[in-house]
C-alpha cells in the first residue's frame, strides 16, 4: 500500500492596483472589467473633490481588460496605451499584472 502525500496548494498572491482617471465634470465613474465580470455595480470610483477618480483593487496576476464608465459613456484609460479591440467595435484598456 502506498501513501500519497498531499501537494501543498500554492496561494496566488494578489497585488494592489490603483486605477485613476481625471473627470472633473463627472457625477459618477465606475471601473468595469473582466476582473469583476463587467458588473456596473461592483467598483464605483471615488472622487477626490478635484475631479480625480480613483479605485484601489486587490487582484491576482493575469491579463485584464477594463474600461471606465463615466456618466454612462464608456472610456478607455488615457493613462494606459495598452488596448485591444472588443466585440462592440471599440477598444478596451489592457492590464498585464505579473
Amino acid at each position: 500500500m502506498s501513501m500519497k502525500t498531499a501537494t501543498p496548494i500554492k496561494k496566488i498572491k494578489r497585488k494592489k492596483v490603483s486605477f485613476s482617471i481625471e473627470a472633473p465634470k463627472a457625477a459618477q465613474v465606475v471601473l468595469v472589467g473582466d476582473f469583476n465580470n463587467w458588473d456596473l455595480n461592483v467598483h464605483p470610483m471615488k472622487n477626490d473633490g478635484n475631479g480625480m477618480w480613483t479605485k484601489l483593487l486587490s487582484i491576482s496576476p493575469g491579463k485584464y481588460e477594463y474600461k471606465f464608465l463615466i456618466d454612462g459613456e464608456w472610456t478607455t484609460d488615457p493613462g494606459n496605451k495598452q488596448t485591444c479591440p472588443n466585440c462592440f467595435g471599440s477598444d478596451n484598456s489592457v492590464l498585464y499584472l505579473s
